[in-house]
């Protein structure tokens, strides 16, 4: 099972999972697709703090990565 720890980098979790990318933008995290946003935004931006910012639930993105194959680490 793929983990995913929340306390990681969402460049770390996109580089060690590329498919993670497109589950965050289906989940309204567009910039994530946007030129040069992994590489810079992503190294300092959790997805707690990605949730933050962007107004989307955490439990909505746990319960859609869940049912992906992820299994969460808090």
């Amino acid at each position: 099972m793929k983990e995913i720890c929340l306390k990681k980098s969402i460049y770390q979790l996109c580089t060690a999972y590329p498919e993670l990318i497109e589950l965050m933008k289906e989940l309204g995290f567009v910039n994530i697709t946007k030129p040069g946003m992994l590489q810079s935004m992503g190294k300092i931006m959790t997805i707690p703090k990605g949730c933050r910012t962007m107004k989307i639930p955490l439990e909505k993105v746990k319960e859609h990565l869940t049912s992906h194959g992820f299994k969460i680490i808090d």
